[in-house]
C-alpha cells in the first residue's frame, strides 16, 4: 500500500557514522553509539537489514563474525537468536530498527537510513522499511548502494530526501566489470533510482566522471568516512556533507590544519 509522508528534502549538517561510538562501551550501530550522538546533538548514519523472520535490524556488515563472533549471514537468522549476540565485546545487543526509531524520534535530530539489500531483496527491504517510518515522527532521509532499492522507497513515501552511495568500482580488469564500473561510477543508475544526492568515498572527491556526473545531476554531495578533523573541514570546504567517525566535529579548531586522505 502507497504511503506519505510531509515533504522535505533537507539534510542534516553531518551525521555520526553508525551512532557516534567507540570500542570501550559503545560499538558501531548500538543503542549506546545511538544514544551518544543524541547526547553531543548529532544526527546519525545507520544501516537497516532485513532479516529472516521478516524484522528489521540495525547491522552493517553482512554476516556477523567481525562485530559479534557469530558465525553465517545476518539475513539468515531470527530475532531471538540475534537478541543473544552481544556487539565487540561489549554488554550491547543488536538493535531493533523500532528500538532505534523509537530512541531518536523525539530527539529533533534527523536519520540517515542505509538499505541494506542481500540477494534481490529490495522490494521487500524498502516496503518493510517504508512501512514502519510511515508511523515515525521524526526526520529522516534513505539512501543504497541498490538503485532499485531507492526506485521502490521513493514509490511508497515521496517527497523525502534519496541517496545513492557510490565509490570509485574501477579496480578489475574484466570488460564486463569495467562496464558495470563505468556506470556504477557515473550514477548512470540513477536514471532508475531518482536520487537527490549521491554519498561517496572521500577518497574519491577528486574523481572526475563521478563529480561531473553528480554536478550535471544537480544533486545534493555527502561523503563518507571522515575520520579526522582535517578531512571534516576538507569535506565542508569542497560544499559536502560529512558522515564522521572517531572525533567530535564540535571541538575542531580553525587552525588551518592539511587536507587528509579518507576511506
Amino acid at each position: 500500500m502507497k504511503t506519505t509522508k510531509k515533504k522535505t528534502h533537507e539534510l542534516a549538517e553531518c551525521y555520526a557514522h553508525r551512532g557516534f561510538h567507540n570500542k570501550e562501551n559503545a560499538p558501531e550501530n548500538s543503542m549506546a553509539a545511538f544514544r551518544n550522538a543524541i547526547e553531543r546533538g548529532f544526527a546519525s548514519e545507520l544501516d537497516v537489514h532485513r532479516i529472516a523472520d521478516g524484522s528489521l535490524v540495525v547491522f552493517h556488515d553482512d554476516d556477523l563474525p567481525r562485530m559479534t563472533g557469530a558465525p553465517g549471514r545476518i539475513a539468515d537468522y531470527d530475532i531471538e537468536t540475534l537478541s543473544k549476540l552481544r556487539l565487540g565485546g561489549t554488554d550491547e545487543k543488536i538493535p531493533t530498527f523500532d528500538e532505534v526509531l523509537d530512541l531518536y524520534e523525539d530527539s529533533g535530530l534527523q536519520l540517515l537510513i542505509e538499505l541494506k539489500v542481500d540477494k534481490g531483496n529490495h522490494k521487500m527491504l524498502a516496503a518493510a522499511v517504508a512501512d514502519r517510518l510511515a508511523k515515525y515522527d521524526g526526520a529522516f532521509a534513505v539512501q543504497s548502494f541498490d538503485p532499485r532499492a531507492i526506485r521502490d522507497f521513493r514509490k511508497l513515501i515521496p517527497g523525502i530526501a534519496l541517496g545513492l552511495l557510490t565509490k570509485n568500482y574501477f579496480n578489475k580488469d574484466d570488460g564486463k566489470i569495467k562496464t558495470f564500473a563505468a556506470k556504477m561510477s557515473s550514477l548512470m543508475f540513477n536514471r532508475v533510482a531518482g536520487a537527490d544526492f549521491a554519498a561517496f568515498k572521500f577518497k574519491d572527491k577528486k574523481n572526475r566522471l563521478l563529480q561531473r556526473s553528480i554536478k550535471r545531476r544537480g544533486m545534493g554531495r555527502l561523503t563518507w568516512t571522515i575520520r579526522t578533523p582535517e578531512a571534516y573541514k576538507a569535506a565542508v570546504a569542497a560544499g559536502c556533507i560529512p558522515i564522521f567517525e572517531g572525533f567530535d566535529p564540535r571541538e575542531i579548531k580553525e587552525n588551518g590544519e592539511k587536507d587528509s586522505n579518507e576511506e
